[in-house]
């Protein structure tokens, strides 16, 4: 038992370097969570190296996906960006919206139940952009957007 955890810090602080290089901390779990798997499925013998970080030789967990998933049908949902931009194209910003009552709109017309978390870099981004305003709400000191 002892050798493994050796053998998993050694492995793992070879790829730290890697790993911390991504800003986004999602992907960086990601990463060790596909090298976890990799891992495990090596010691069983299932797995050859070439095939560890691809979509195709990685095998679901239990519980990753059921039949009412939009990847088990071939299609996916589009992603915040994505959805984001068409919020643009529509008049949906030329009124103020928080980040949470744009969550809950892409949730009730897109179908999309997106963290507030994913959505504030991106609309720091657009905001950036000059394509919406970033304003203090006087109400709760929070940010609302607002088409610029």
């Amino acid at each position: 038992m002892s050798k493994h955890i050796e053998k998993l810090k050694k492995q793992l602080s070879e790829i730290s370097e890697v790993v911390n290089s991504f800003r986004s901390e999602a992907v960086q779990v990601k990463i060790i969570d596909r090298f976890l798997d990799a891992i495990i499925e090596s010691e069983k013998g299932e797995v050859e190296g070439t095939d560890v970080f691809s979509k195709r030789g990685r095998k679901p967990r239990s519980g990753d996906e059921d039949e009412s998933t939009p990847s088990s049908q071939g299609r996916k949902k589009p992603g915040a960006t994505k959805i984001l931009n068409q919020l643009l194209a529509t008049d949906f910003f030329n009124v103020r919206h928080s980040i949470s009552a744009i969550a809950d709109y892409c949730k009730e017309h897109y179908d999309s139940d997106f963290k507030t978390s994913e959505l504030s870099g991106i609309l720091l981004k657009l905001a950036k952009e000059n394509k919406l305003r970033r304003e203090r709400s006087n109400d709760n000191n929070r940010f609302e957007y607002v088409r610029a």
